[in-house]
């Protein structure tokens, strides 16, 4: 009773957020509210706020409208809060989330992180937009639904496995669902889809270690098959060929062999060469056949 009635005031507050149109504060209040309406969270440093931050949107017709302040502007409030949930964070908090990253993410990512831009993050705070580098030009609010503003409930179930117990499993089937939705969703938003699936990778990898010896290498492997297979989604199957020839199929353990037999199908069938890709049709399911053909007709 006591959860539900949780539950139920959280739900009240976030609908009167929304409606008064305020920008949130809290980064972690701000996740759950994403995970439960199936949204990115869109992410400033509150240092930001601290002097006007023009950008631009479009109208009706497409024309670009200049606006004189992101965080001013009453009309635009309500469009962000209809794709995203947008939240101001404390320069203070910046020692305690840079320190969860350092020395785990790309030179493009950190500077995404420090810099004055927008951030388009997932519910665990992760950063999609990172190919986005700050430059001097206006920011497009248009631009930034067009391309970010996601209904993430396809990964709704890893997401709040992800958030309900961090481990080796959370963090590869989250991976793995959001290559998955990176196959499925926008393609221009393909590439940034699989940077964020790679950070869970290397989390899982790390969680790997955690595990018994017997399962290590097991779980190393079926990491870097996973790697591998954003390859074939990028459109790259001679590269996932040479990767898996430098993996020696024959030293892949039992429990990976399905996989292994996955990616070798479909990238011999990406590749036009269908007498390889034969021997290894009988070794896959048909749900991941299904899955497959999809990427083969995309590699066409």
């Amino acid at each position: 009773m006591k959860g539900h009635l949780v539950k139920l005031i959280f739900l009240v507050f976030a609908i009167n957020l929304s409606t008064a149109q305020e920008w949130m504060t809290d980064l972690k209040i701000a996740q759950k509210l994403a995970l439960v309406q199936n949204k990115m969270v869109l992410m400033v440093w509150e240092g930001t706020t601290e002097y006007p931050y023009p950008v631009f949107v479009n109208n009706e017709k497409g024309r670009k409208i200049y606006v004189d302040n992101l965080f001013l502007d009453e009309n635009l409030s309500p469009l962000i809060w209809e794709y995203f949930v947008p939240v101001i964070v404390s320069e203070n908090k910046y020692g305690v989330y840079y320190s969860e990253i350092k020395g785990k993410r790309s030179r493009n990512y950190i500077e995404k992180f420090n810099d004055n831009s927008i951030k388009i993050m997932d519910v665990n705070g992760n950063i999609l937009n990172t190919s986005d580098i700050y430059l001097e030009d206006l920011e497009n609010i248009s631009t930034i639904i067009k391309k970010y503003a996601l209904d993430t409930e396809f990964l709704a179930p890893e997401l709040r496995g992800y958030q309900t117990q961090k481990d080796f499993y959370s963090a590869y089937y989250l991976a793995s669902k959001y290559m998955d939705f990176s196959l499925y969703g926008k393609e221009k938003l393909r590439p940034d889809l699989l940077k964020l699936a790679k950070i869970y990778i290397d989390e899982a990898r790390s969680f790997a270690k955690a595990e018994s010896k017997e399962d290590q290498s097991v779980l190393a492997q079926r990491c870097n098959l996973l790697e591998i297979n954003q390859y074939l989604l990028l459109k790259r199957p001679k590269k996932v060929l040479r990767l898996l020839e430098k993996m020696d199929a024959y030293k892949i353990d039992n429990a990976n062999t399905s996989f292994i037999a996955y990616l070798y199908y479909t990238a011999y069938m990406s590749s036009k060469r269908l007498e390889d890709a034969e021997s290894w049709k009988s070794k896959i399911s048909s749900v991941n056949l299904k899955k497959a053909q999809v990427i083969i007709n995309l590699n066409s």
